[in-house]
């Protein structure tokens, strides 16, 4: 039987995949950032007897760090998909030569 011609990167698909990857891992961070957040903010408000400034929490907290971890998500996931994609393009030509 014959084997099927390995199939070419397709470069569009590392925008895609790091923007996505990089989607993902805003959202978990933001969501853990704000977890986090608030309940250190009840525990300061309980040991200092006020009132949770939970939009605190949100605002200058867990938003922020969310950002940061995007921005370096962002950058990682796009180095690490270039190399995948430049690996797998010199990986499929020499395959062709072959």
């Amino acid at each position: 039987m014959s084997e099927a011609a390995p199939a070419r990167p397709f470069w569009l698909g590392v925008p895609v995949r790091a923007l996505a990857i990089t989607f993902l891992f805003t959202l978990l961070s933001f969501a853990v950032g704000l977890l986090l957040s608030i309940l250190g903010a009840i525990v300061y408000s309980q040991v200092q007897h006020v009132a949770p400034n939970l939009p605190y929490a949100y605002r200058h907290v867990a938003f922020p760090f969310a950002m940061l971890v995007g921005a370096v998500v962002l950058v990682v996931s796009f180095t690490m998909e270039i190399r995948k994609y430049r690996t797998s393009r010199a990986l499929a030509a020499i395959e062709r030569a072959h």
